[in-house]
């Protein structure tokens, strides 16, 4: 008789935030956190254990922070309609629903980010398909004003993030989730650095519009490669708690390096 052995880790409320403090998560940081829940190991109360843990950590002085992008609200011919056929993309285009922050579901964030963005006091920035939703001291603040052509640049989330000396909290996931080394692309001066038009469906004085607006190109296909240098570079310590691994670091920290590695490694 084959009997299951069972690998996961079960966490309560109070071990899950036990484990998380000894990774270094204090009272009165800002953090945006990247999670992988499943990655914990078996959290009792799932996701909103894991927030309310968090929250309970950064304190009233603290805030947290968490990509909510709708990224399926730009142009089909960018990909992210890859499983549906090339014929249906005018009509996506036509009806795909305006951004509702209120309404408008994360895609692909997980169920951590998904339930984070409607979290009582939870503030979300308007972009229409990169938005940030947060909850704390600095919720308002760093989701306010979030341009259309301004990503992840100066003024936008993570460049005010990186301004209040804000954390970067990856539990379960690499350096591929990163999003904050977005801000260092746009920072960085390398070869093939350029700005491209995208789409998206928004509401312009109460009527759905199809917009299109200019934004410069990202590129993740090196955020491995460049992570795993970086924590080498200055020794990052990798915690876990449960069955993951817990990497916390300086936002601002990463951001300053990546962005002269990608002057040196980038080459168009």
């Amino acid at each position: 008789m084959n009997e299951h052995k069972e690998t996961r880790q079960i966490l309560t409320k109070e071990e899950l935030a036990e484990q998380l403090r000894a990774c270094g998560i204090k009272e009165g940081q800002q953090l945006i956190v990247h999670v992988s829940l499943s990655s914990l190991g078996f959290v009792i109360g799932g996701a909103e254990t894991l927030i309310r843990v968090l929250l309970e950590l950064v304190g009233g002085n603290g805030t947290l922070m968490m990509p909510s992008q709708t990224w399926k609200n730009l142009d089909p011919q960018t990909g992210v309609h890859w499983e549906e056929p090339v014929e249906w993309w005018p009509l996506i285009r036509k009806h795909w629903p305006a951004y509702d922050k209120e309404i408008t579901p994360a895609i692909g964030m997980g169920v951590v980010a998904e339930m984070f963005r409607k979290w009582p006091g939870a503030a979300r920035s308007e972009h229409p398909a990169r938005s940030f939703a947060a909850v704390g001291k600095h919720a308002e603040y760093l989701t306010a004003n979030h341009e259309l052509s301004n990503i992840f640049g100066a003024g936008s989330p993570l460049d005010k993030l990186y301004q209040l000396n804000g954390h970067i909290l990856l539990i379960g996931v690499g350096h591929d989730k990163n999003t904050s080394l977005h801000l260092a692309e746009t920072r960085s001066d390398y070869p093939g650095k350029q700005m491209v038009n995208e789409s998206s469906a928004l509401l312009v004085d109460g009527v759905r519009k199809w917009v299109t607006y200019p934004t410069q190109s990202v590129d993740d296909s090196d955020f491995v490669q460049l992570g795993q240098e970086y924590e080498q570079a200055v020794n990052l310590q990798v915690h876990r708690a449960g069955n993951a691994e817990v990497r916390l670091m300086e936002l601002r920290s990463l951001a300053d390096w990546a962005k002269v590695w990608m002057e040196q490694h980038r080459k168009g």
